[in-house]
């Protein structure tokens, strides 16, 4: 029997020493997704070649996803608006891991949105979760319990082969590994559309709590300090990750690489965050970094970036899944479940029995120094030694060229307004059964049942509720409310209105409830930065976000791009994602989306035009996209949002008008409900019932409360409009046409359950 062939030897190790004195050798950078003009300025900054694991930390700190160098230049208008709250000075913003807000009786929110696109494709199961894993480890960063999550979701179309593929994986993964942590899902959004075939959205928002005083930033400052790694072992999977998955086109066969997803463990993370809590409440943490996209690599280079400049990491010290992996597979791994912290010498054992009592491994991996030099060494020979904030905040910076699109005129030019439109009061009826069961609109009970809502009990709204809201305090019911929203279309066709809008409606869709909107995350997902067109569409929707904030008065506290959403030459629609938080001093005051009684008067807030372009009738009827989108009308919606406020207690409903307009909202009032209405519409039923108007909610209010409301419309400057009245079992527009509310939920509930089964 002949003997087996010898494993393959490992290449000798590429040390500083070695690099100084082998400057030629050929390095597969262009491989790592670098340019030329990329490596030659780490050659620059190194005064030599860099070694292959300092090319291999370059290569995914300067990636997209990390480095943000293609954004970097329009996200920096985000600093111009003032960071204060309508409450008071943000605790914590841009540039942290995540957003810290004073919500009153010395309690804080973190909250931040972010991406995990297109992982999801490759792996749609474990990329879904592990994107509910980094959001989450992002908040406890901060010193804050996580206390729900969203999912903003976006897929092809609903009869694709592919979106089979991807959606049912998708929703598993975000219900799976939220579920095993115990958080709530409180809300988000499913939306289909052509250009989304292939390069599904997968966004992630969480939300956590955490009293003033328990605030952590990381940094690592104090000579001498140690460094610890705790939390899962380090393993293969993920190597170049998110990092360069993320900054890279998907052709039509799939993506142009393929690193390895990540592979989560939910129930390690939940021991994670009990042990990092504990951790902060023992004191015993001077700085904390989770580790996430680039893993180790992003981790020690920005916790010594942030803090005295030096670091000394001895990489051999890092517990393995696999012992097999090279010094540079250990610093690009973006294994999940682990995160770095910064602990004085005397704190040190204090804070490994904490991690022995959770059952969470540590291990002190190096110290902080007064170098200036992230310096890590591989069994006493030095692999690493950069100056770290060249490595974490000093990438490339790209002034990419961007001109607005030669067909935006065209498309703009071509208006909904002159489509064929339903003339009948049964050709009304067919149209809302058809809209009800459409995709975008149908209930999303088969996605949301997946998700656990009122783990931990303190859900107070959640799906299909127009926002998702949460007790903070159980003595006081002081509580915060949290919605996502973007409609892809309505960005098409303006960007900068597009972005405006989308924050507009989750502004609204917060107020709804009875909360006062705070400020906002974003989750801004564009096709390729290198289309001239594309990066048209990411400044101006920066630009009109940034406007907006301004004019209603709430800061941007951080969040996320992902660029390069497209497959071959298809990109997405640009879809800039907006999440608002609001605050609202007492949960048992809110107020919910659908009927609540009969006999109840149902009243129309805000101002209706005919704006049919880039609707949901639009799309579905006519499969149309062209026109302008609905006027945004800021100062309408911050009057809105101050009546709806000042009606909690006199309102026993408010469901805000959106995507399929009014007729859309009150099918949505009585199917959840069961409660009917009749309502009469002035002048053409069909603008009335599918325009789009934004600044606009439906209201009900019991008999004996009218005059009020109709005090509070004239102090806010809010027009309503009287239009029937809640019950039966019917929901009748008179003179047109009275469908049964059974009819309409059951034409409301099957689509997904026939779809995907």
């Amino acid at each position: 029997m002949a003997d087996s062939a010898p494993a393959p030897s490992r290449p000798a190790l590429d040390t500083v020493a070695v690099a100084t004195g082998d400057p030629e050798r050929e390095q597969p950078w262009a491989d790592l997704g670098l340019k030329t003009d990329e490596y030659d300025r780490i050659k620059e900054i190194l005064g030599r070649r860099p070694t292959s694991s300092e090319l291999a930390m370059y290569s995914v700190m300067w990636s997209e996803h990390c480095s943000y160098k293609s954004s970097k230049v329009h996200l920096k208008q985000f600093g111009e608006i003032p960071q204060v709250t309508p409450i008071g000075p943000m605790l914590a913003g841009i540039g942290e891991n995540a957003g810290v807000l004073d919500i009153g009786q010395g309690y804080a929110v973190s909250f931040k949105v972010e991406s995990h696109n297109h992982p999801s494709y490759v792996e749609p199961y474990q990329g879904a979760a592990t994107g509910i894993g980094g959001i989450v480890r992002d908040i406890i960063a901060m010193g804050a319990r996580p206390v729900a999550v969203m999912d903003p979701l976006r897929f092809g179309p609903l009869d694709a082969d592919d979106t089979h593929r991807v959606l049912p994986g998708i929703v598993a993964g975000v219900g799976g590994y939220g579920n095993c942590l115990g958080l709530p899902n409180i809300g988000g959004e499913a939306v289909f559309d052509e250009t989304y075939l292939g390069n599904p959205l997968v966004n992630a928002l969480c939300v956590g709590v955490l009293r003033h005083e328990d605030l952590h930033l990381a940094n690592a400052t104090g000579k001498g300090n140690l460094v610890i790694l705790y939390g899962a072992r380090t393993g293969g999977d993920g190597i170049g990750g998110v990092s360069v998955l993320a900054s890279e086109t998907f052709d039509a066969d799939g993506p142009a690489k393929r690193p390895a997803v990540q592979v989560g463990d939910p129930f390690m993370e939940k021991l994670l965050i009990e042990c990092t809590l504990e951790l902060f409440a023992a004191h015993v943490v001077a700085g904390i970094q989770d580790l996430g996209g680039a893993g180790l690599s992003c981790a020690t280079s920005e916790l010594a970036s942030a803090g005295d400049g030096g670091m000394h990491v001895h990489l051999d010290k890092v517990p393995l899944r696999d012992s097999t992996l090279s010094p540079e597979e250990i610093l690009m791994s973006e294994s999940q479940e682990r995160m770095m912290a910064v602990v004085e010498p005397a704190n040190v054992d204090a804070f490994l029995a904490i991690c022995a009592k959770w059952d969470v491994e540590a291990a002190v991996i190096g110290e902080v120094t007064d170098t200036g030099r992230l310096e890590i060494d591989w069994h006493g020979q030095r692999v690493v030694d950069v100056p770290p904030g060249t490595v974490a905040h000093e990438g490339p910076v790209y002034n990419r060229p961007f001109a607005r699109p030669d067909w935006q005129d065209a498309l703009q030019a071509d208006k909904a307004e002159a489509l064929a439109r339903p003339t009948t009061g049964e050709e009304l009826k067919a149209t809302l059964l058809q809209l009800v069961a459409s995709p975008n609109l149908c209930d999303k009970s088969w996605i949301t049942d997946q998700y656990d809502r009122y783990v931990q009990g303190n859900t107070v709204l959640a799906q299909p509720s127009d926002s998702g809201m949460i007790r903070v305090d159980e003595e006081s019911n002081l509580g915060v409310a949290v919605a996502t929203d973007c409609n892809g279309r309505f960005a098409k066709l303006d960007p900068y209105a597009g972005a405006q809008l989308a924050l507009s409606e989750a502004y609204r869709n917060v107020a709804t409830g009875g909360a006062m909107p705070l400020a906002v995350s974003d989750c801004l997902n564009f096709g390729s930065p290198e289309d001239p067109d594309v990066m048209w569409q990411f400044a101006e929707a920066c630009r009109g976000l940034k406007d907006a904030c301004l004019e209603l008065g709430i800061p941007v506290t951080g969040g996320n791009v992902s660029l390069y959403n497209q497959t071959g030459e298809t990109a997405i629609l640009p879809t800039p994602v907006v999440a608002v938080l609001g605050v609202i001093d007492d949960v048992r005051r809110r107020t919910p989306s659908s009927f609540q009684a009969a006999g109840e008067q149902i009243v129309l807030l805000g101002t209706t035009r005919e704006e049919l372009s880039g609707s949901e009738w639009a799309n579905v009827v006519h499969g149309h996209l062209g026109g302008l989108p609905p006027q945004v009308d800021l100062d309408a919606e911050r009057n809105l949002a101050r009546l709806l406020k000042d009606l909690v207690g006199v309102a026993t409903s408010a469901h805000d008008l959106s995507d399929g307009g009014l007729a859309q909202t009150l099918a949505e009032g009585a199917m959840v409900s069961g409660i009917g209405a009749t309502v009469t519409l002035e002048g053409d039923a069909f603008v009335a019932l599918f325009t789009e108007s934004v600044a606009r909610a439906v209201i009900t209010v019991e008999d004996v409360d009218i005059e009020e409301l109709r005090a509070l419309c004239a102090r806010h400057d809010v027009p309503m409009t009287e239009l029937g009245t809640t019950g039966g079992d019917a929901l009748v527009v008179e003179g047109q046409f009275d469908v049964a509310v059974a009819d309409l939920r059951d034409a409301w509930t099957a689509t997904l359950p026939a779809a995907l089964g």
